[in-house]
C-alpha cells in the first residue's frame, strides 16, 4: 500500500518495503519569512515567489516517514469566569505580553557596566587584513627610504631641529607629546601645563618627553559615519554596520543589557564611533560579533521573546557632541583634574582625538601671531592719524575764533573813532 510522506518538502508516496536510509529528500528546518524573503532555515536559498518556495529542493537525505507532525495544543475557549484549563490533568497558564508600564520599570538601568562581546573573524577576512598589512608596511618603508630635504624642520610639536644628514637621526628628539592649550590668555601645552602669557616664551618652551625624529607627517585617523541596518527574529536582534576590512585588534564592541557601544577601526585610518540605546532588553552572555571583509554582524539575544517596534528607545535624548577647538579661548574655569586624553590632537599614534581639528604647525602658529601683531600696529597707526586730524580741526577752529574776535574788535574801535571825531561847520 502506497504511504504519503509527511517531511517538509517531501510530500512523495512511497512504499514502506522499499523505504530506504536515502529515500527522501527534506528540509528538516523550519520556514522563514523576513522581509518579503522566503526559505528554509536548514538551506540559504531565498525567493519573493511562494510558488517557487514550495518547489524549493530538499537539502537533507533519509528515510520517508509518513507521521504527521505534531501540532502545537491550543486552548480551549471558556466563556465561564474563573474557568481552569487542564489537559492531562495538569493546569497550563498563558502568560500574555507584558504592559509598555510594566516593561519600562523592569527595563534595567543604562549605567551598567559594559562586556567586551566575543568575535569571530572570517578567514576571507583574515586573508584580506594580511594583504592590506604588507601593503601598509610597503608604503611605510617607501616613506622613509625617502631621501629627506637638508633644512627639514621636525615634525614633532616643540622640537626645533633640522635635518642635516643621517646623522641626526641618531641625536634624542625633545617634543611636546600633547596639545597646545589656549585659556584665559594663558598659552600652554597640555603635557607638562607649564603656563605664560607670551606667545614666544610658549614657542621656546622645551619637549618634556624623549624620541626619534620625525620628518615626515604622520596621517591622524579620522572618525567617519557608517551606514548600518538591523533585523530580528524571534530570539535575535542582529545589528549590521557595512565597514569594509575591519581590524579587530582595534576593534571593540562591548554592551550592557540595553546599550550597545561600537567602536570599529577599518580600512587601516576610519574610526566608527556610535553607542545604541535599544528598545527591548538582550541578554549579553549569548551575544556575539562575526566579522568578514563586507561589514560587521552583531547578533544579540533578546532577553524576552517579544518583537521589538524599533532598534532603539525612542525615549531615549543623547546629549549633543561637542567638538573643542583647543586653539579658541574658553570661557570655562579651568578644571586641573580633566582628562586632556579626550581632546588630544597629538600626532602620536598612541593619543590622537576623533572631531578634533589638525594640529597647526609652528610655522602657521608664528605666521598667525605676526598678523595679529601687524593688524593691532595698523590699528594704532590708524587711531594716531585720527587723532592728528582731531588736533589739527581743533587748532585750524580755534585760529578762525580768533580771527572773528579780532575783526569783531577792529570794527568796534572804528566805531569808537568816529565817534569821538568833531562835527566840521
Amino acid at each position: 500500500m502506497a504511504l504519503v510522506c509527511y517531511n517538509k518538502g517531501c510530500g512523495e508516496k512511497f512504499d514502506a518495503g522499499k523505504n530506504k536510509d536515502d529515500s527522501c529528500l527534506f528540509h528538516p528546518g523550519v520556514p522563514i519569512f523576513h522581509d518579503a524573503l522566503k526559505g528554509w532555515s536548514c538551506c540559504k536559498k531565498r525567493t519573493t515567489d511562494f510558488s517557487e518556495f514550495l518547489s524549493i529542493k530538499g537539502c537533507t537525505r533519509g528515510p520517508h516517514s509518513n507521521e504527521k507532525p505534531l501540532e502545537p495544543l491550543l486552548p480551549e475557549v471558556s466563556s465561564e469566569k474563573g474557568g481552569t484549563k487542564h489537559i492531562n490533568g495538569q493546569e497550563i497558564i498563558y502568560q500574555g505580553p507584558k504592559s509598555a508600564e510594566k516593561l519600562q520599570k523592569e527595563r534595567p538601568s543604562s549605567d551598567e557596566s559594559k562586556t567586551k562581546l566575543p568575535h569571530k573573524v572570517s578567514a576571507s577576512l583574515a586573508k584580506e587584513l594580511e594583504k592590506l598589512d604588507i601593503s601598509q608596511r610597503a608604503e611605510s618603508d617607501n616613506k622613509e627610504s625617502q631621501t629627506v630635504m637638508i633644512g627639514t624642520r621636525c615634525k614633532n610639536a616643540g622640537c626645533k631641529t633640522a635635518y642635516e644628514g643621517p646623522e641626526t637621526d641618531l641625536k634624542v628628539c625633545t617634543h611636546h607629546p600633547g596639545a597646545p592649550v589656549f585659556h584665559e590668555g594663558y598659552k600652554y601645552w597640555s603635557c607638562c601645563c607649564i603656563k605664560t602669557m607670551d606667545f614666544n616664551e610658549f614657542l621656546d618652551q622645551k619637549g618634556c618627553m624623549a624620541g626619534k625624529h620625525c620628518w615626515v607627517p604622520k596621517q591622524d585617523k579620522k572618525k567617519v559615519a557608517c551606514r548600518y541596518d538591523w533585523h530580528q527574529t524571534g530570539n535575535n536582534v542582529v545589528v549590521t554596520v557595512y565597514a569594509k576590512n575591519t581590524n579587530p585588534e582595534f576593534s571593540c564592541i562591548e554592551a550592557n543589557r540595553t546599550v550597545l557601544s561600537c567602536q570599529i577601526q577599518f580600512e587601516n585610518d576610519k574610526i566608527f564611533k556610535r553607542e545604541f540605546h535599544f528598545w527591548g532588553v538582550i541578554n549579553v552572555k549569548q551575544s556575539s560579533v562575526n566579522m568578514v571583509p563586507s561589514k560587521v554582524e552583531i547578533t544579540l539575544r533578546k532577553a524576552d521573546q517579544v518583537s521589538w517596534g524599533k532598534l532603539e528607545d525612542p525615549n531615549y535624548k543623547p546629549e549633543p557632541e561637542v567638538v573643542e577647538d583647543p586653539f579658541t579661548e574658553t570661557t570655562d574655569s579651568y578644571q586641573p583634574d580633566y582628562d586632556i586624553d579626550d581632546d588630544d590632537i597629538s600626532d602620536s599614534d598612541s593619543e590622537w582625538a576623533y572631531d578634533a581639528p589638525p594640529q597647526k604647525t609652528r610655522e602657521e602658529m608664528q605666521r598667525d601671531e605676526q598678523r595679529k601683531q601687524e593688524e593691532e600696529m595698523q590699528n594704532m597707526k590708524r587711531k594716531e592719524v585720527e587723532m592728528e586730524m582731531k588736533r589739527a580741526m581743533e587748532q585750524q577752529r580755534k585760529a578762525e575764533e580768533e580771527e572773528k574776535k579780532k575783526e569783531e574788535q577792529r570794527r568796534q574801535d572804528e566805531e569808537d573813532g568816529l565817534e569821538e571825531m568833531p562835527d566840521l561847520e
